[in-house]
């Protein structure tokens, strides 16, 4: 047995591409997009035709509904090729406004409704700010699912577990870049690999708190840097994982056990913790790293945004 198909054993395998054409060879559960990966997507010639239809047959609407309806379309495609559920994320500039947020949210539900996809196939993207975590909040009381991204700390995995969000994809490489590049020349790759790995450690500490505390949240660790980082967090709820990172699973025969585990995770020693607004941004400003690299992904994902926008503009 390969190791994908050992790792989908303990894991629901989620593909993180907007590449649809490459999700059969994987078989993945669910998939996950943002705007980078439909940026890039877009710019290949096989996915021009789909720019080119959306653009001209909404052409004359506001840009921020194109917008919507050309990641809705990408998400329709994606849920033709998986059983499950896929991820489309609200515009990075709203992360600190709940209302438009929100608004934005149920605009895309509300696109995915037409194409006649029900609501449970589709998780709304919103980066974990207090903001975009009370947004989720107030979508999930309307039963529509999200899934908080650019999650870095402790603190924002547990507002949202305050939240009842569905579902959070706390980012494994990013924290990983962050540790290894304040350490310099005194990182040691060997030395903080698999369990030892600071994105690992991050993700194996969010899983431990959720099911000890019985939080129905599910953990969907992202952003991974290399398989290592991924078979030291089998068992995890979910894992959102790259095609040339499946490919290599696909293409490893190596043993693969269990890493996370809900029962062991209950008998742990583990305080609860709560936040208001104000005991959240102060536990947020205290990690200069998941400080950092939210402001950081958000910085990033705005561009992409623009860019795409940019090429709705020439189509």
């Amino acid at each position: 047995m390969n190791q994908l198909d050992a790792l989908k054993q303990f894991t629901t395998v989620v593909a993180d591409t907007g590449d649809f054409k490459q999700l059969a060879q994987f078989q993945p559960q669910d998939a996950t997009t943002n705007p980078s990966l439909i940026l890039k997507a877009v710019q290949k010639p096989e996915y021009a035709p789909l720019l080119k239809d959306t653009v001209a047959a909404w052409r004359g609407r506001a840009l921020d509904e194109v917008m919507d309806r050309l990641l809705v379309r990408f998400g329709c495609e994606i849920l033709g090729t998986i059983p499950g559920r896929v991820s489309t994320e609200v515009d990075a500039r709203l992360s600190f406004d709940t209302s438009a947020t929100v608004s934005r949210a149920e605009r895309i539900i509300e696109l995915y409704q037409a194409e006649g996809l029900h609501i449970d196939r589709v998780l709304i993207k919103v980066a974990a700010t207090w903001e975009g975590i009370e947004a989720a909040r107030r979508l999930e009381a309307r039963g529509i699912h999200t899934n908080l991204t650019l999650l870095f700390s402790m603190a924002q995995a547990i507002a949202c577990g305050q939240a009842k969000v569905q579902l959070i994809s706390p980012f494994v490489g990013r924290i990983y870049d962050w540790h290894k590049k304040h350490a310099g020349a005194a990182w040691d790759e060997a030395a903080r690999a698999g369990v030892n790995d600071p994105g690992v450690q991050s993700v194996t500490q969010i899983y431990n708190y959720y099911k000890h505390f019985g939080i129905a949240t599910e953990v969907m660790g992202a952003s991974f840097r290399n398989v290592g980082q991924i078979t030291a967090l089998a068992g995890c709820d979910l894992l959102t994982i790259a095609p040339d990172l499946l490919a290599q699973l696909a293409q490893t025969e190596a043993p693969l056990v269990r890493a996370l585990d809900a029962d062991a995770a209950r008998k742990m020693e583990i305080a609860a913790v709560q936040y208001d607004e104000a005991g959240f941004r102060y536990a947020l400003n205290e990690d200069a790293m998941a400080t950092e690299k939210l402001a950081e992904g958000i910085r990033a994902f705005a561009v992409d945004a623009i860019q795409l926008e940019k090429l709705i503009l020439a189509a």
